[in-house]
C-alpha cells in the first residue's frame, strides 16, 4: 500500500478551515488502498501525529478541537518515511510555497502546486501582476505596504511614495471608484477582507486589514455574478463546471462561507454555454500561467451589465471540506471525491 501523509490545521487564519478539510480527506481516502499518516501542525506551528484510527476518525466541525495527539520529535524523518505527502493546509505556511519547498528539499512527492505557483496564488498582488502579463481581465486595483508605522504607496512601475493614511486613501480614491474592496494580500477564505463605501470606511478597512499582512490591495468592486471553476492536472489540464455563488451576506465572507446556511451554491451554473467554456478555458489559462500543478480553483465576476468576465483569484490549495466548491464542481462532472483523491496522488510529483 502507498505511505500517504495527510497534514493539516497548521499556522494560518484558516487553521480551523484546513482540520476540516483534512478529516474530510482522511475519512474518503480508499482504507485498502493507502496507509494513511494523520499529521497535524498546530496554530504554534508544532507537529503532532493524529492517533486516531484512520477508519475511525470524523469529518470535524470549525471550531472543533484535535485529541490523542503525540508531538513528531523528528519531522523530517517522519516524513521520509511517506511516498506521498497531501498537505491540506490553507494559507500562509501552507499555500504559500514555505512548506512546498520541504518537500522539495526532502525529495518527496506531494499534492498540489510546486514553490513557485503557491506563493505567487496565496499573494493577491503578484497574481495580479502575472494575470495582467497573461492578459486575463481584472479588476482595477492599488497596492500599498504598511512598514511601522508608514503607509507606502505603490504604482504601477513600483515606484513608492511613503504617505500619510488619509493621503494613501486621497490617491486611491482619485484612481479607483467605489465601492471597494480592501484585501490583505496574502490571506484566504475572505479573512480580513472588507468592503468600503466612503472614504471613512476605506481608511478604516486598510487599518484593520493590516492586522493580517503588512501588503494590502485595494480592489474597484465589480458589480456581478460570483462564479469558479477547478482545475486538475500537470500539463494535461482538466477544467470541471462552472459553479455560482449566492452568499447570504453582502460578500463572500468567512461566516457566509462556513457558519451561514443561507449560502447557496448553484451547480452547474445557469450560464451560456459560450461564457461558461470561456470561463473554463480562461481558468485553465491562469492556472498555467502562475505554473500550476495538480490542482486549483479559479474564482471570476461575470459583470451584469456587459457578461464581460473578470477573474477574481485562484486558490491552489482550495477547500476540502464537505461544503467545498472544488469537490462538488469535479463531482459534477462524473468525478467522485474519493475518485478525486486518487487522481490527485497519482499526479504528486
Amino acid at each position: 500500500m502507498k505511505k500517504i501523509g495527510i497534514i493539516f490545521g497548521g499556522i494560518s487564519t484558516e487553521h480551523d478551515v484546513s482540520i476540516v478539510s483534512g478529516t474530510s480527506v482522511i475519512k474518503s481516502l480508499n482504507k485498502n488502498k493507502y496507509e494513511i499518516t494523520p499529521i497535524y501542525i498546530s496554530e504554534q506551528g508544532e507537529w503532532y501525529k493524529y492517533n486516531v484510527p484512520t477508519e475511525k476518525i470524523e469529518i470535524l466541525k470549525v471550531g472543533q478541537k484535535l485529541e490523542n495527539l503525540t508531538k513528531i520529535e523528528n519531522i523530517f524523518e517522519t516524513l521520509k518515511q511517506l511516498d506521498v505527502v497531501f498537505p491540506v493546509l490553507h494559507g500562509i505556511g501552507g499555500e504559500d510555497g514555505s512548506i512546498q519547498g520541504i518537500f522539495k528539499m526532502l525529495k518527496i512527492n506531494y499534492v498540489g502546486c510546486g514553490v513557485l505557483a503557491s506563493s505567487i496564488g496565496m499573494d493577491k498582488v503578484y497574481t495580479k501582476i502575472i494575470f495582467e502579463k497573461a492578459n486575463i481581465k481584472q479588476a482595477k486595483y492599488e497596492y500599498i505596504r504598511k512598514v511601522g508605522e508608514n503607509y507606502i504607496y505603490v504604482d504601477k512601475q513600483f515606484n513608492e511614495e511613503i504617505c500619510t493614511l488619509d493621503k494613501i486613501c486621497k490617491i486611491i480614491v482619485d484612481k479607483l471608484k467605489f465601492p471597494m474592496f480592501i484585501k490583505p494580500s496574502n490571506s484566504g477564505s475572505s479573512v480580513g477582507i472588507n468592503k468600503a463605501n466612503t472614504e471613512e470606511e476605506l481608511k478604516k478597512y486598510i487599518e484593520y486589514a493590516t492586522n493580517y499582512d503588512t501588503k494590502i490591495l485595494i480592489e474597484q468592486g465589480i458589480k456581478g455574478r460570483e462564479v469558479e471553476c477547478a482545475v486538475l492536472g500537470n500539463e494535461e489540464v482538466l477544467s470541471s463546471c462552472v459553479g455560482e455563488i449566492l452568499p447570504a451576506e453582502e460578500f463572500y465572507t468567512f461566516d457566509a462561507k462556513y457558519n451561514n446556511a443561507g449560502s447557496k451554491v448553484l451547480i452547474p451554473a445557469s450560464l451560456q454555454k459560450e461564457i461558461s467554456n470561456k470561463i473554463r478555458d480562461l481558468a485553465i489559462k491562469a492556472f498555467k500561467a502562475i505554473d500550476g500543478k495538480g490542482l486549483s480553483r479559479v474564482d471570476f465576476f461575470i459583470e451584469d451589465k456587459t457578461n464581460e468576465i473578470y477573474i477574481n483569484e485562484i486558490n491552489t490549495m482550495p477547500g476540502f471540506t464537505e461544503i467545498s466548491m472544488y469537490p462538488k464542481l469535479f463531482n459534477q462532472v462524473g468525478i467522485k471525491y474519493s475518485e478525486l483523491l486518487d487522481k490527485l496522488i497519482e499526479l504528486a510529483n
